[in-house]
């Protein structure tokens, strides 16, 4: 039976929590992260309701996309919604864990992968890259390269150098080192396995990290692709509704112009407009766009406002594959709780 840290921990090596947004708080919200983890109920949002269904099915894990206590608690006096979950989670020993943001922002097995996969499209890369890729220097020994050469790529590494002959390096305490440069570009997230892996194969090397000013392809908000063949607008937004199970589709007007390259970006993704616009997106499908932000589109591409949890319904299936690839037997639910606080006539 794994413990709650080994499930989290494996969901962090898809989406480090280090990618989330300044805003969030992704991660372990209540919970020992050294219990066993008996089974856990996969949900968007861990309500009170989620909670009951939890503690019904003998599981004391809850794993959310949302976060359930999104700014600070002064008081836990179960006076709203988030109180009364976090109270009820905290007396029945249910673990909370929400994994947000950093799954939206990353490419590989993220949010927004699943929506381009369900709208089966084509040549996709993130909509919005971010600066969040790193390089490692290293003064290593010979001995350590072969290793480093395999172990780096494998854990993530994009890009992987090593000097063919032995350099000599004086760092800011004046202490000279020795040994083949190594330099080691990777998305922030994986600073401690890159690290610590240098440090397994050569413990006592010289190594600094830094910042990069260029973007990291494989993290960053929103998702842009092809279709495998253009579409008639209305066919087109006709078939999203009906593959993304929403009650109806807000949209713009339509332009008349076949739809080939779509824009997607899962839960409230306006702020990404000017990002579609620029890479030439024909439709753009998000949710919670407000009145004024569709006037936005200007005529240059079709808004498709799908709602916020139908753009994020299939992130439940999604952990159930990456849970279930690394813990097989592993109990896992989804919930049958309907969570979405809209409703439609």
């Amino acid at each position: 039976m794994p413990t709650i840290k080994q499930i989290t921990a494996h969901l962090e090596s898809i989406a480090p929590t280090s990618y989330q947004e300044s805003y969030d708080n992704a991660g372990l919200i209540t919970g020992d992260p050294a219990w066993e983890a008996k089974a856990a109920v996969i949900c968007l949002d861990a309500t009170e309701e989620v909670i009951d269904e939890a503690i019904s099915l003998g599981c004391n894990m809850v794993i959310a996309h949302h976060p359930i206590v999104f700014r600070g608690l002064k008081k836990l006096n179960g006076k709203n919604y988030v109180e009364r979950a976090v109270i009820k989670a905290i007396k029945n020993d249910v673990a909370i864990y929400a994994i947000h943001t950093n799954l939206d922002n990353v490419y590989h097995r993220g949010v927004n992968s699943k929506i381009a996969e369900t709208l089966a499209l084509e040549n996709t890369r993130i909509l919005a890259p971010k600066k969040l890729a790193k390089k490692l220097n290293a003064y290593i020994p010979a001995a350590a390269v072969n290793g480093l050469l395999t172990a780096l790529p494998k854990a993530g590494a994009t890009n992987v150098n090593y000097s063919s002959e032995n350099q000599v390096f004086i760092d800011k305490n004046e202490t000279i080192h020795e040994g083949k440069k190594l330099e080691v570009t990777f998305a922030a997230g994986l600073q401690p396995l890159i690290v610590s892996l240098v440090k397994q194969h050569a413990p006592d090397a010289y190594l600094e990290v830094q910042q990069l000013e260029n973007t990291c392809a494989d993290i960053g908000s929103g998702l842009i692709g092809d279709l495998p063949e253009a579409m008639e607008e209305k066919g087109f937004l006709q078939n999203l509704k009906k593959v993304m199970k929403t009650g109806c589709v807000r949209h713009t007007r339509l332009l008349g112009k076949p739809v080939k390259t779509v824009a997607v970006c899962g839960g409230a993704g306006s702020f990404l407009l000017p990002h579609a616009l620029r890479q030439k997106a024909d439709v753009f499908v998000s949710g919670d766009f407000k009145y004024h932000e569709f006037f936005d589109a200007d005529g240059q591409l079709v808004i498709a406002d799908i709602g916020h949890f139908e753009s994020e319904q299939f992130t439940i299936e999604l952990l159930g594959e990456i849970i279930s690839g690394k813990f097989p037997t592993f109990a896992l639910h989804f919930t049958k709780t309907t969570t979405n606080p809209v409703n439609y006539l």
